[in-house]
């Protein structure tokens, strides 16, 4: 089969096309031909060998993807051949608590990924993909949108009427935005252009911040929600937004700390978390429960993914490139039937 490796660490360009055998799925294992796959902004750091943390190489990348079950192992009973899975980011993560994932087995790293003709995955670590999305679709769910789930609905237990903050409108952001509409939750979105606001409205957010034209965003949300904040805030910007995601906050508010796209310095007053008693968690994706809970509302309400563009997989270095530098709104997907 065809796979794309990351050979040596240091850069994009170091990703290689090359031969592997076909694996052939063992004991409760699956082998998918995989149709889709879908870039997070964790692979440019894997590649370019800025990430946290190191991984044995090669590596084939990606832990986003979604095939067909062309073969099974013994005594697997989930699936069968024919039937459309995604694979999930955490392996060995079934439900519960974090504490029950284990760092030796996200896909993508150090488990190699979706980056290939075909996967082997175990018959635990895979979902039914829902019925009502493409393939293209499917391919974004396993890591930016069970990581807004899980912040929302199995952490946050979101209820109807709360204020959802979401900042940007990034996969993560705008799978928040959609679940939250979704739950009956009022959705304010902040960008740095009026016309990714204006996108994020017709999607289904209530109100836009622009923070370009307000740095002092925080008084921009205390402003639209008569000075109470919002309930639940999708913090993806790192410590330099975080300052103003406090101010932002109501009373007994949720912070899900998700990414660091501002950076990884910055200055938090503790006062400001004591003074509203707010609850601050980091949000590692979630577990197997929360995809096929997840699964099952994106069905029952025809969500449909963001996709910002579309490349063949081949073209895999073409899209991290893009990924890392482009002005995105949504997901970019690689088509394996390209």
């Amino acid at each position: 089969m065809k796979a794309i490796e990351l050979q040596v660490p240091g850069g994009i360009e170091n990703l290689k096309l090359v031969d592997r055998p076909t694996p052939e799925p063992g004991r409760q294992e699956i082998l998918i031909k995989v149709k889709a796959s879908a870039l997070n902004y964790r692979d440019v750091e894997i590649a370019r060998g800025s990430y946290h943390t190191s991984f044995d190489l090669p590596l084939v990348l990606l832990s986003d993807g979604v095939g067909e079950v062309v073969a099974v192992g013994a005594e697997v009973s989930r699936f069968k051949v024919g039937d459309r899975v995604c694979g999930t980011f955490w392996q060995r993560w079934v439900g519960g608590s974090f504490v029950m994932a284990e760092a030796a087995y996200q896909r993508g790293g150090p488990i190699d990924g979706m980056l290939s003709e075909f996967a082997l995955l175990d018959e635990q670590a895979a979902v039914i993909a829902p019925h009502n999305l493409s393939d293209i679709e499917a391919a974004t769910l396993a890591c930016a949108g069970v990581t807004a789930w899980h912040a929302l609905f199995t952490e946050g237990r979101l209820k109807p009427g709360e204020t959802v903050l979401s900042l940007g409108t990034g996969g993560v952001s705008l799978f928040a935005m959609q679940f939250a509409r979704a739950g009956g939750a009022r959705v304010i979105v902040t960008s740095s252009s009026d016309e990714k606001l204006a996108r994020a409205k017709e999607l289904g957010a209530h109100d836009g911040v622009n923070y370009r034209d307000n740095p002092e965003w925080s008084q921009a949300v205390l402003s639209l929600t008569g000075g109470r904040g919002a309930d639940h805030i999708i913090e993806v910007g790192g410590p330099q937004s975080f300052a103003q995601s406090l101010k932002a906050a109501a009373r007994g508010a949720q912070i899900n700390v998700i990414g660091y796209l501002g950076g990884s310095e910055g200055a938090i007053n503790p006062l400001d978390i004591f003074r509203r008693q707010v609850t601050a968690r980091g949000i590692p994706v979630g577990s197997r429960e929360s995809f096929e809970a997840m699964n099952r509302a994106i069905a029952v309400n025809d969500i449909r993914p963001v996709i910002d563009r579309v490349f063949p997989w081949t073209a895999a270095a073409e899209a991290l490139r893009y990924l890392e530098h482009g002005s995105l709104f949504g997901k970019v997907v690689l088509d394996h039937t390209q």
